[in-house]
């Protein structure tokens, strides 16, 4: 009977270095995958996600050409109609034309645009319900306009002075 000796240090370190081609890559599979689940998921849930601003702007730009091309003008009468259908056409073409490469040449200025508009639309509404606190009184007693007034801590929790008659 022979006796085997346990492996070295270095023996011990180079077999756990060494990991099958296959689970190397493991990890990253499935995480793709589930990445892939979440996202099929959500996509089924919420619908397609919106793309980025240039992309909105050019399926806009599809959309207003698609409805104007086909739009009927009744003030111009059946005799004028084909002809005015056609300089309809023809303008919405050449405002395609000209968006188009803009789009193309510059898309993350209207992703910056868009992040614009909304921040301006948050210090609107801000400012907004900031206004509408001090018109309905729900915030007064921080106002700074009625710091130097007198206030009378009446009964009725108005924010009326109480006005003694005798």
């Amino acid at each position: 009977m022979s006796e085997e000796l346990p492996p070295s240090d270095a023996a011990r370190e180079k077999a756990a270095d060494e990991v099958p081609a296959g689970d190397a890559d493991a990890w990253a599979t499935a995480c793709a995958e589930d990445l892939q689940a979440e996202k099929a998921r959500r996509r089924a849930e919420h619908g397609t996600p919106p793309g980025s601003a240039a992309e909105e702007l050019k399926k806009l730009v599809d959309a207003v050409a698609e409805k104007l091309s086909g739009v009927q003008s009744p003030l111009l009468g059946a005799v004028a109609g084909p002809a005015a259908q056609q300089v309809v056409r023809q303008v919405v073409q050449q405002a395609k034309d000209a968006v188009e490469p803009v789009i193309e040449r510059n898309p993350d200025v209207f992703d910056h645009l868009a992040a614009a508009g909304n921040e301006l639309l948050a210090a609107y509404r801000s400012a907004v319900q900031a206004q509408e606190r001090r018109w309905t009184g729900r915030d007064d007693q921080n106002d700074p306009r009625d710091q130097g007034e007198r206030r009378d801590d009446g009964d009725d929790g108005g924010p009326g002075e109480r006005i003694d008659l005798d």
